[in-house]
């Protein structure tokens, strides 16, 4: 069959992969000219299996009120009269119960899981190579509260088959010694050995580069102007060509719809209304002065609820969302103020580590759900598939999310736990419904 891919991200590329590999004639479309120049581009580099944890939780409300008033606040909300972000925002609150917390767990678990698996088969097919370290991940904890309710998630964790250990600060500084200048503030941590890290750009432009070897099409620089619809099913879509300002209009037989945050917006006048909305993330990437002092752990730190990972000889340091529409400036007041709190935090873990003074500032859209779990599966049109609202884990659950909606697409069912969406899902209640 004939299948058109909207979005050129790890998700749009992953799907357009394995679409190929069953033999379809795949075209993508994308209005940048490569693949992840969006949110897949600058990330926090983690494939953090184990560390699927989604943002609603029971104590999340309270720390979001007090952070309001905070332009360097790890979650921040920035109320707008925009009806989209607070229906979101209420579905969020229903999702802050320690029921709700258990359920999506094990979703997200499940699902980076299969993707993890599908991941290293395919790294192992293509070769491809993005500044892999297989070196797991390690959260530590700057405080001992923070410290005891670590512990007590990666107990949740280990119950759904995570190995997610708990370090004493010892324990920590022997997995990273890098860590050693800041030792004396860490009161312990959490580690998964299988967990790893590495650059989601460099591996989405090689994947592209090898469906273009498979026969898969591309349409760069194009836009996505609108569909029309025939039945219960979408019959074309309509693009613009940047270069040349021409228009035209491309006969659809399946349909994925993987843009991301702007997946949302795209398919409403259609009738589909998912619950996705952007959350604008910050990233730094600096070269490293003293690479054998860097860490090559990756790391997330629980009191800046941040990431970092070693890029070969730069390091990555992501983290924070901002609830505040779509919005990607960097010039903003807000905006500086969190990278340069980035900066500054890397400063103060790993003094004179890394040049400061000309650091890579990015933002990117993340596309969230109240949930955390992306929709994957059928739309309530026909031929319509989705693969978007992934939030901060799209590099995690990227290969699987493509493998999983492929094989959905040629009629079987993944092998996995997890709740698809719309009409191919398993028999029992999906955990995402589209509207």
């Amino acid at each position: 069959m004939k299948v058109i891919v909207l979005g050129a991200g790890i998700i749009g590329i992953s799907t357009a992969w394995y679409l190929a590999a069953e033999g379809h004639e795949v075209t993508v479309v994308d209005r940048q000219p490569d693949a992840a120049l969006e949110t897949s581009f600058a990330n926090g580099a983690q494939i953090s299996v184990c560390f699927c944890e989604p943002w609603a939780n029971a104590g999340a409300p309270l720390k979001v009120a007090k952070w309001l008033l905070r332009d360097d606040a790890p979650l921040l909300f920035r109320p707008r009269m925009d009806p989209y972000q607070w229906r979101w925002g209420a579905k969020f609150l229903t999702q802050c119960t320690d029921a709700a917390f258990a359920r999506n767990v094990q979703q997200l678990v499940a699902l980076g899981a299969y993707s993890h698996e599908s991941l290293k088969a395919l790294v192992n097919e293509t070769g491809i190579e993005y500044n892999r370290l297989e070196r797991g991940i390690m959260h530590f904890f700057s405080s001992q509260a923070d410290f005891e309710a670590g512990a007590q998630a990666a107990g949740l964790m280990r119950e759904y088959g995570v190995d997610r250990r708990v370090l004493s600060r010892e324990e920590v500084l022997k997995v990273e010694p890098a860590l050693a200048a800041f030792g004396s503030q860490i009161h312990g941590g959490t580690y998964t050995a299988s967990d790893e890290s590495g650059d989601a750009r460099v591996f989405t432009q090689e994947l592209a580069r090898r469906c273009a070897e498979r026969g898969v099409k591309f349409l760069w620089q194009h836009d996505v102007l609108g569909f029309e619809r025939s039945g219960d099913a979408i019959s074309s879509v309509r693009i613009k060509d940047q270069v040349t300002g021409q228009a035209r209009t491309l006969v659809v037989d399946q349909l994925v719809a993987a843009m991301g945050s702007y997946t949302a917006p795209m398919l409403r006048p259609i009738g589909v209304d998912l619950d996705i909305y952007p959350a604008k993330g910050y990233s730094a990437t600096m070269k490293l002065k003293r690479p054998e002092a860097a860490s090559t752990v990756s790391l997330l730190d629980d009191g800046r609820k941040i990431a970092i990972s070693r890029l070969g000889d730069s390091i990555r340091i992501a983290g924070t969302a901002e609830m505040a529409g779509y919005d990607t400036r960097l010039d903003t007041n807000t905006a500086k103020v969190r990278c340069a709190s980035l900066v500054q935090r890397y400063e103060e873990l790993f003094p004179g580590v890394a040049d400061t003074s000309e650091p890579n500032f990015w933002t990117g859209l993340r596309p969230s759900t109240p949930t955390n779990i992306p929709y994957i599966g059928r739309s309530k049109i026909g031929n319509l598939w989705l693969n978007a609202g992934h939030g901060t884990l799209g590099w995690t659950h990227g290969a699987g999310s493509g493998r999983a909606l492929a094989e959905l697409m040629c009629g079987r069912q993944p092998q996995l736990q997890f709740g698809f969406c719309g009409e191919a899902a398993p028999a029992r209640q999906p955990m995402v419904q589209v509207a």
